[in-house]
């Protein structure tokens, strides 16, 4: 009998199985990981790329014209990868690049460094409000820059997200930012004061 055990406690037939039941799902997940990974770099790559040749395009006078079908074009090259994503457009566009982005002015009264409701402030975008973004919706005109930002929402192709409780569901972002070519003369912007009633 203690022979018999002896024997037992030297014997590594199946040893291999047990070891690879024990990392195989370690490995797997990590795989798993670094496809999903890989995937959503090509996709941020592709966008990117796409979103540069459509804002090229977009800033010829013939973009407002060609608006639908520029944005069909980088709808095409996301969905090329990524099947059925979601793409969703915007752009904004300003006098110069230093307007991109930044807050309608208003006139800080309480000297608190925030805009307050009772406050006036100069309507640059002409929507009556203040904005923390002063950039107007659509193409603009010659010598305007625009702010063209697509958003793409997709499902991961690998379920290993889910295991672990994460979104299955991913959006990535980008944007560019280019001057429209100077084919006429740029319009100029007047910023209109507002006053709420009780300031």
């Amino acid at each position: 009998m203690t022979r018999l055990l002896r024997r037992i406690g030297r014997a590594s037939d199946g040893a291999t199985l047990v070891e690879f039941a024990l990392v195989a799902p370690v490995f797997f997940a990590l795989l798993m990981g670094l496809f999903d990974l890989g995937q959503s770099v090509y996709v941020r790559s592709t966008l990117q790329g796409a979103l540069q040749e459509g804002g090229r395009n977009s800033g010829l006078e013939s973009g407002s014209l060609n608006e639908t079908a520029i944005d069909d074009y980088v709808r095409d090259q996301v969905q090329a990868v990524t099947g059925s994503a979601r793409v969703e457009f915007e752009r904004l566009n300003y006098r110069d690049f230093s307007n991109v982005g930044t807050p309608e002015d208003f006139t800080d009264s309480n000297s608190n460094g925030v805009y307050d409701a009772t406050e006036c402030f100069f309507d640059a975008n002409g929507n009556g409000e203040w904005d923390t973004d002063r950039g107007v919706e659509g193409l603009g005109g010659a010598n305007d820059v625009v702010l063209y930002t697509a958003t793409v929402t997709y499902r991961r192709i690998f379920p290993f997200w889910e295991l672990i409780g994460l979104a299955p569901i991913t959006r990535i972002s980008a944007s560019t930012i280019l001057r429209n070519q100077p084919f006429s003369t740029q319009d100029v912007r007047q910023a209109k004061q507002i006053c709420p009633p009780s300031a």
